[in-house]
């Protein structure tokens, strides 16, 4: 899906650009392009596991601390 806006009568052409952008990054296309510039090699299952592990380490090591 594009992003397009009509510039109105009264506004210049500074402030359509500016709202054209502020619409651009309100669609996060631009984050969904740069990710995919790249291949991204998917995780392995061993790396999975680990990263998974050490989530759930950062998580009650965070909930743990949050009281005091």
């Amino acid at each position: 899906m594009k992003v397009t806006i009509w510039k109105n009568d009264n506004e210049s052409n500074e402030r359509a650009i500016t709202r054209f952008n502020k619409k651009v990054q309100g669609s996060r296309k631009i984050i969904k392009i740069r990710s995919d510039r790249y291949h991204k090699k998917d995780a392995t299952k061993r790396y999975a596991r680990a990263a998974a592990i050490m989530r759930d380490h950062h998580r009650a090591r965070k909930e743990k601390t949050k009281f005091y």
